[in-house]
């Protein structure tokens, strides 16, 4: 069995968790951006390992995120407990309907419409990173760029502390191979009105950098 296997959205993140690497056997790879090639690539690179006999024994979706302001500051940590596709689902004259109170089966949503991190990944990590905060973080296809947005969000999804772009895809390509995963995020700038003069990208990676001795 191969080690722990870690992606992300674009180099930038892989080669900030490599720089803070403490286990070689480790791999860390991009896999792009948005749940769709996110969950193609991660599914693709599980199936590879597991044809040449070394399996991967649990995946992280690792990067940087948007947080949701008084939930978690800007430079901090999220632990994923779970993955939830925000966006997934139908408009309504009465608002957003999520895919499963369409009536959509399960195993139609490659498991649900969120995906539990596993028990013992996600307490491993805490315990490596106990400043950590825990909570569900939303993949998004259309990052949140308004207040309006930002409040819908927050109605619908009251314990969640981030929203990104993959981990939900790769949460799915995990789930199909039967393969532990959790979501590790660090925060470059606040959830809302879209004013890129406000993140901070350097501090994400910075903590990227810091927290990639706990993934082994």
């Amino acid at each position: 069995m191969s080690g722990l296997l870690v992606v992300t959205a674009v180099p930038a993140e892989a080669e900030a968790i490599q720089a803070g690497l403490a286990d070689p056997t480790v791999a860390v790879l991009p896999v792009g951006v948005g749940p769709a090639v996110a969950g193609a690539a991660t599914a693709r690179l599980l199936a590879l390992a597991e044809t040449a006999g070394r399996p991967y024994r649990a995946v992280v979706s690792a990067g940087v995120a948007g947080g949701f302001a008084g939930r978690i500051a800007v430079g901090g940590t999220v632990l994923g407990t779970r993955a939830v596709a925000a966006d997934l689902g139908a408009e309504s004259p009465d608002g957003f309907i999520p895919i499963d109170e369409l009536g959509m089966p399960a195993e139609l949503l490659g498991g649900g419409p969120a995906l539990d991190a596993d028990p013992a990944l996600l307490a491993a990590l805490h315990t490596a990173l106990p400043a950590a905060t825990v909570g569900p973080v939303l993949t998004v296809n259309t990052v949140t760029g308004t207040t309006a947005g930002t409040e819908e969000l927050v109605r619908r999804h009251p314990e969640a502390v981030a929203e990104a772009m993959e981990g939900y895809g790769v949460a799915v390509a995990a789930s199909q191979a039967g393969v532990p995963f959790v979501e590790l995020r660090t925060i470059s700038n606040p959830i809302g009105p879209r004013d890129r003069d406000a993140w901070r990208m350097r501090d994400a990676l910075t903590a990227l950098t810091a927290a990639a001795p706990a993934l082994r």
